[in-house]
């Protein structure tokens, strides 16, 4: 992992069954739901869903300031500890969770490479013993780094300049309208398409087979194959803002890409927006020049 950019933010299965004991590492499973946790996790890992332990309970936000300083004095998560987020589906919610950590300027935080899938395929110990959770920490209210968040003015204010690299994560068939939604998915949009002048580059294409990230050769040669100007900021969305995390965390974290944000608000904010311009395939549904309000 050394060709990465910064290649202490992944962690290798084997690193962490070392340091399972260890009080200031904090291991964290993160999914949509905890139904795989609860069937069997990695020991003293800490289960967090992303939906009611990591969002807002009312608004389509994340959790405010306050909420994720609560979150971590429950968790006995103090700032200077390191946090491990790993989950399945190659680690898309985990990368989410660790996106919002450092939104919400905790310092360490890392991705187990290969997530669950990667723990699993080498048939490491998992169990259903609850953690032995450190004590209450007095984690203090943090500030928001806005710095790796987009919003949907910043990312309307982009379009036609081409300043900007806008990176759609989703599947080729999210991308071009066939479908709104990956199947089984119940937050969806009024309309399908990209945002006009986006790159389709699936998030999937950064990861191996084990669940584990391609070499930076691989990496870059993927978005650079698809047009990326390393030079020029980069906004990554998808549906939700999960997977977009993925490739932020990719292009932050293993190709150090100086300014790139994860567009959370995705495609379930763009696709319900009233005059929102809109491409399917690669032909507008709209005028590029319609502002949304």
């Amino acid at each position: 992992m050394s060709d990465y950019a910064f290649p202490d933010a992944l962690v290798t299965t084997h690193r962490v069954s070392e340091h399972l004991n260890d009080p200031k590492v904090k291991l964290i499973e993160v999914d949509v739901d905890t139904a795989s946790y609860e069937k069997g996790h990695i020991a003293g890992a800490i289960g967090w869903n992303w939906q009611t332990d990591l969002n807002d309970h009312v608004r389509r936000d994340i959790i405010d300031p306050r909420a994720f300083a609560e979150l971590c004095r429950a968790a006995g998560i103090t700032p200077e500890d390191a946090v491990v987020f790993y989950g399945d589906n190659n680690n898309w919610f985990a990368a989410w969770a660790l996106w919002q950590f450092t939104y919400h300027g905790h310092k360490d935080v890392r991705l187990m490479n290969g997530g669950r899938k990667k723990w699993e395929l080498e048939k490491r110990p998992l169990t259903t013993e609850p953690p032995r959770l450190a004590p209450r920490s007095n984690y203090p209210m943090p500030a928001s780094d806005e710095s790796v968040r987009a919003y949907r003015r910043e990312v309307e204010d982009s379009l036609g300049r081409g300043q900007v690299n806008l990176v759609d994560v989703r599947s080729p068939d999210e991308f071009t309208g066939r479908i709104i939604a990956p199947p089984g998915m119940n937050e969806t949009a009024q309309r399908g398409g990209h945002i006009p002048g986006a790159k389709s580059i699936p998030w999937s294409k950064a990861a191996n087979e084990d669940g584990t990230f391609k070499s930076a050769d691989e990496l870059k040669k993927l978005y650079g194959d698809a047009g990326v100007d390393f030079s020029k900021p980069t906004i990554a969305y998808c549906r939700i803002g999960e997977r977009s995390s993925h490739t932020w965390f990719v292009l932050k974290f293993l190709l150090g890409v100086g300014n790139v944000k994860n567009y959370d608000g995705s495609w379930t904010e763009w696709g319900n927006l009233v005059g929102a311009p809109i491409e399917k395939g690669d032909v507008p549904t709209t005028l590029p020049n319609v502002k949304c309000e």
